[in-house]
């Protein structure tokens, strides 16, 4: 270029421009387009606000030389780092590139994806990882595995500090599955993806078992099986649609509030036929989600993780355009008892919720943890442990509706007044003991139920005992008279309690007794 004049310069740079887009050449993005998929550029055309995208090492090439890597070069090295507006809101956005030696990260791959999470951390701005990589370029060997420990490095440093949303649009294997895995957030796309350690080939030379990368770590698997993943969409447009929606109801960094919106919905709004949800027999299942759409924003509630212990939900929500994170029991699967899953799922949600200043409601419904050898020999202790540790130590505004069933630890565990919940309010179906009131009648009366003759009689016996049981303990208001309970209220004017209950404790501030310096606690993990 040296000679050139100032419009022949121009004109280069503009010719590097367009090779730079092409990432891997026609041919290749022909192949993406043949397999459903989008490229890494269209991706994020998609995402950002049209006109807003600032991308950044855009000439960025690798330095190998073996294995015959000085001639396969492009620019960009496979990956493609932006910053933009979603909704008007700043966002950095990392698409990696597939037509390119397979997305594979190698040094300088690397070193883009981790300026870019820097930029993230420096400037308080979300972070959307769009994953379609072969892995580790093998021919830079340890140059990429160091890239990987840089960016899992990152990914803590930026945890709680910047939400992080990681979309799984192709392969996702090795050590690759790491940096998604320590993302708050994880979108998969069906038919085209997937995540696993080891591939199907080393599966079966290692242990013998054959399986098919669906099988292995298909988004079916991860949504409903493992937990990794949170959503699973059917293509690349749905998970740009899946994101931005997650992000409307983020705050941009855990120093900001959560965006409010604009609603019609009337906070006074009351709704009558949550009066009749609860069934009169309590072994009657009803569906949570009716109690949810009934109380908040119409429209608003996102679940999360909704194909993964489904006793539990979580998701988003807005009351009075204010954002909430909603946890709940879910009477339609197991009764709502909680388990290993379940706990998981609370636990996690519940930190995420309170790293970015996200006030919680919690619905319960929930008689104990579900029994037997598998869960007590898997952990039911130390997960059950987690969900009492996250309640504990959020320090958000937490609210929380008692609509049936809290029974024994599982009900100090769902943000009970004596895990620092701020506002407890009961509805008069609220049955708050130590267990059942069959179980409890068989325990305390037990010898005066020996003591019958007949099965006949027994059966009279133990259903008069129950009743007197449930008279006298089955109910809120011995709750509410030692104040473990703020207010017995009617079921239909649950959303005005709530709303007027968030927006005095919107100024919350950490109040928690002082405990002596520590770096942080000891989760139960």
């Amino acid at each position: 270029m040296v000679g050139e004049s100032v419009p022949s310069r121009v004109g280069e740079l503009r010719r590097l421009i367009e090779e730079a887009k092409l990432g891997g050449g026609l041919k290749a993005i022909e192949a993406q387009h043949a397999k459903g998929k989008l490229t890494a550029r269209e991706r994020l055309e998609l995402l950002f606000d049209p006109d807003s995208v600032l991308e950044f090492d855009a000439f960025v090439t690798h330095r190998a030389t073996e294995f015959g890597m000085t001639e396969r070069k492009a620019f960009g090295d496979g990956v493609v780092t932006v910053l933009g507006r979603v909704n008007e809101r700043p966002v950095v956005g990392i698409a990696q590139d597939f037509t390119f030696m397979g997305g594979s990260l190698g040094e300088m791959h690397a070193a883009k994806i981790v300026k870019a999470m820097q930029y993230a951390l420096s400037a308080g701005m979300p972070v959307v990882f769009l994953n379609d990589s072969g892995g580790a370029r093998i021919q830079e060997g340890v140059d990429s595995l160091r890239g990987y420990g840089d960016i899992f490095y990152l990914n803590v440093m930026a945890s709680g500090v910047v939400p992080q949303i990681a979309v799984i649009m192709g392969p996702c294997a090795g050590g690759a599955v790491y940096s998604p895995a320590l993302m708050d957030f994880v979108v998969m796309v069906d038919k085209t993806s997937y995540m696993f350690i080891t591939g199907p080939r080393v599966v079966k030379a290692a242990i013998g078992e054959e399986v098919t990368e669906e099988e292995l770590g298909g988004p079916r698997i991860h949504v409903t099986k493992s937990g990794v993943a949170h959503f699973i969409v059917r293509d690349d447009k749905e998970a740009i649609e899946v994101v931005k929606k997650l992000l409307s109801y983020l705050p941009s960094n855990n120093m900001e509030m959560p965006p409010r919106a604009a609603t019609r919905d009337p906070p006074d709004r009351t709704e009558s036929k949550l009066n009749e949800i609860v069934p009169e027999d309590p072994l009657k299942a009803y569906n949570m989600y009716e109690v949810i759409d009934a109380v908040f924003d119409r429209g608003s509630f996102f679940d999360v993780s909704r194909e993964y212990a489904r006793n539990a939900i979580t998701g988003f929500a807005r009351l009075n355009g204010w954002v909430v994170g909603v946890v709940a029991n879910q009477p339609m699967i197991l009764t709502g008892a909680l388990d290993i899953n379940a706990s998981d799922k609370i636990t996690r949600f519940v930190r995420i919720l309170n790293a970015f200043n996200i006030p919680i409601v919690t619905f319960v419904d929930v008689p104990g943890y579900i029994p037997g050898t598998y869960q007590e020999h898997n952990g039911i202790i130390r997960h059950g442990a987690k969900v009492l540790y996250a309640y504990s130590e959020a320090t958000v505004p937490k609210l929380t509706v008692i609509v049936r069933k809290a029974y024994g630890g599982a009900y100090i565990a769902m943000s009970s007044r004596h895990l620092g919940a701020d506002f407890v309010a009961a509805w008069p179906t609220a049955e708050i003991a130590v267990m059942g009131a069959e179980g409890a009648a068989e325990i305390i009366w037990r010898s005066e139920l020996a003591k019958a003759k007949t099965p006949e009689e027994r059966h009279q016996l133990l259903d008069r005992l129950v009743t007197e049981y449930k008279n006298k303990f089955l109910h809120p208001y011995i709750a509410a008279a030692r104040g473990y309970i703020d207010s017995v209220i009617e079921p239909a004017t649950t959303r005005p309690t709530l709303i007027k209950a968030l927006e005095y404790l919107l100024s919350k501030r950490d109040v928690r007794v002082r405990t002596p310096p520590k770096k942080h606690g000891l989760i139960p993990m």
